[in-house]
């Protein structure tokens, strides 16, 4: 079993929640919160739609006991208005819940009793108040909370109350009341035993169909709650422009998916990070990188770029190959002149706290063609970026050794970048180096130095 499928389990299983994992639960449980403050509104609604119908409906003058029935929804009304009170301010207990269907189901079924005490007719007239349709609604809304042994509670007792209230009309008015007219049913005092039991097995099928099809929503509403923390939490992972080619692809992605663009590449470096590592515990080397990431990154991100991979103590950045930009080179140098300006600093920081280490950053960039594509098998891909600019910002940034200098870019990108726009820092110092010969490259290179 996948781990995906031991997640949805318990949902399938309808085991108790403390199998449900943590997160899921926590999901579901404010979810449950808030319908249970709309199963409030609507039980209010309907009570003071109720107590309105009971307002202006005509009433016999003559008719005794007039008044259990404003004081019934006078009480219902309130216990209403406490729930939907304590929804916000709690979580309701289930004791509370299974009260409130009681009191609803309750209520109900006393307007109908009272039917035929208001109007002064035999206990088989109340079995034809039109009141009892509202039962299905009673029903209806415990739908909200998701759970379907609620809606199984109040349909059962609403069918157990509904063969009550059938059985108390043969005992008033004896087994002769009974009759297999439907005519004289609806036109005379008689019980039609079989009209009760339509209704009885209309309530009981109402529920189950609505208990079944909240089980199998329960089941969409984990995965669905599954699926929401997943892309959360691998979003966290995944660069924003990724995940939206992911999602907007008019396609499943697949390996070999590629489009060339007009891009730019960055490529840093911590030089002396290994000597570092060897003289320093795990946790403080994990804290440095950590540190430097959260200054570098939102510089990256400021200019456009996105973090395509963290190499070891380096990372790769692209700048216009997830998303097509028209300055990416200009882009991609100022990011760079911020980064290694920002680096100074760190790089003092560094050294009054650990004494004179020697870390310092170093970097390159180039512009030209990529190609942004999916690499990997059907079990797993990784949208990257490949091609000459990314070999030669690779090269670049290890030649720093070999000049001495902090960043390096082609005298070809730097054109490029000029022309979109791109202006030096005042801090910044760029200095030419013609025909430098690198390592890995045939032909020599004109080379500009940030230093």
């Amino acid at each position: 079993m996948s781990n995906r499928n031991k997640l949805l389990a318990p949902f399938a299983r309808r085991e108790s929640s403390r199998a449900i994992p943590e997160r899921v639960r926590e999901v579901v449980d404010r979810f449950e919160i808030r319908s249970e403050r709309l199963i409030g509104w609507v039980q209010l609604g309907i009570g003071l739609f109720i107590t309105a119908l009971y307002l202006v409906s005509p009433r016999p003058v003559d008719s005794e006991m007039q008044h259990p029935v404003p004081i019934s929804l006078a009480v219902y009304l309130c216990f209403t208005a406490l729930r939907l009170f304590l929804s916000y301010r709690i979580r309701m207990p289930a004791w509370f819940l299974g009260l409130s269907v009681l009191v609803d189901i309750a209520l109900l079924y006393g307007l109908v009793w009272y039917f035929h005490v208001q109007y002064g007719q035999g206990a088989s007239f109340s079995l034809k108040a039109p009141t009892v349709m509202y039962v299905f609604v009673f029903i209806a809304i415990r739908a909200f909370r998701f759970d379907p042994a609620w809606v199984l509670a109040t349909g059962a007792a609403a069918a157990l109350g509904w063969v009550g209230l059938t059985l108390y009309a043969i005992d008033a008015e004896g087994t002769d009341a009974i009759t297999r007219s439907f005519v004289a049913y609806i036109h005379g005092d008689g019980i039609l035993v079989g009209a009760e039991i339509d209704k009885i097995v209309a309530i009981l099928v109402l529920t189950t169909v609505l208990a079944l099809a909240l089980v199998r929503a329960k089941r969409l509403l984990a995965a669905a709650t599954l699926e929401h923390i997943e892309r959360e939490e691998i979003r966290r992972f995944l660069p924003a422009d990724v995940e939206r080619a992911i999602v907007t692809s008019p396609e499943s992605v697949v390996a070999g998916d590629a489009e060339e663009r007009e891009a730019a590449i960055v490529i840093l470096d911590i030089r002396g990070f290994t000597g570092f590592m060897a003289r320093h515990d795990a946790r403080q080397v994990v804290e440095v990188l950590v540190g430097l990431h959260a200054r570098i990154v939102p510089v990256i991100e400021r200019h456009g770029g996105i973090v395509d991979k963290y190499l070891g103590d380096g990372l790769l950045a692209t700048f216009g190959a997830t998303r097509p930009s028209r300055t990416a080179a200009a882009e991609s140098l100022a990011a760079l002149c911020e980064i290694l300006a920002l680096s100074r600093e760190w790089a003092r920081e560094m050294e009054v706290r650990f004494g004179p280490i020697g870390l310092r950053v170093n970097g390159a960039a180039t512009a030209g063609t990529v190609v942004f594509t999916a690499l990997g098998d059907e079990h797993r891909l990784e949208y990257t970026v490949i091609g000459d600019p990314v070999n030669l910002a690779a090269k670049l940034e290890k030649h720093n050794k070999v000049e001495q200098t902090l960043g390096l870019t082609t005298q070809a990108s730097l054109d490029m970048a000029q022309a979109q726009g791109f202006c030096p820092p005042a801090a910044a110092s760029l200095t030419r180096l013609d025909r430098r010969q690198v390592q890995g490259v045939d032909t020599p290179l004109d080379l500009v130095a940030f230093a």
